[in-house]
């Protein structure tokens, strides 16, 4: 994962308060739900910690020798708008179809317009039952219907994202916000 910190999986904290079953994380940890071709969705509030684990389980996933590639949604979909501008569209995407782990962060954040819809589309039809996808978002997954928009479409990016998805759904107050009012000392 190039430009990606190195998020651990023994660094997530399992506090009861968030929702985390450590087994379900260390399972993920081994990477054989890309051997599977399974996704992993993650959702919760902001600051919860899903980039985290996202991160974590890809660069697990890079230690044990897979192509992951982790990308914010927006700037994806930004990218691929000027790839389609610039004639490389075709080229990006058969980077991302190359990748065994793809991983979506911030899914969801907007609402997709119709040129990144038709461009998610294409990446979940390519990748489908031939590799893996994590997925962060704030919104539930009942909710990503609506983000996506247009019914036939969203129907079938969802049948074949959330069919034997792996779910995290995370609870609790922002890590971030924690960490800021905690002391230094408490861990």
């Amino acid at each position: 994962m190039p430009g990606c910190y190195k998020a651990s999986i023994e660094d997530v904290h399992y506090h009861a308060d968030r929702s985390i079953d450590r087994n379900q994380i260390m399972r993920l940890a081994d990477c054989t739900f890309v051997d599977r071709f399974e996704n992993l969705l993650i959702t919760g509030s902001t600051g919860i910690g899903k980039s985290y684990i996202a991160s974590a389980v890809g660069y697990q996933a890079c230690v044990l020798g897979y192509r992951v590639l982790y990308t914010s949604t927006p700037k994806l979909f930004a990218k691929l708008k000027m790839a389609k501008a610039d004639g490389s569209y075709m080229k990006e995407l058969a980077k991302i179809e190359r990748q065994q782990l793809l991983i979506l962060d911030d899914f969801g954040i907007q609402p997709f317009d119709a040129q990144s819809r038709a461009a998610l589309m294409e990446i979940i039809e390519d990748r489908h039952g031939k590799t893996s996808l994590i997925i962060t978002s704030q919104l539930p997954v009942s909710k990503w219907f609506e983000v996506i928009g247009e019914k036939t479409i969203a129907d079938a990016i969802l049948d074949r994202i959330v069919h034997d998805a792996h779910r995290i759904e995370l609870k609790g107050e922002s890590m971030r916000r924690k960490r800021n009012v905690e002391p230094e000392n408490s861990h």
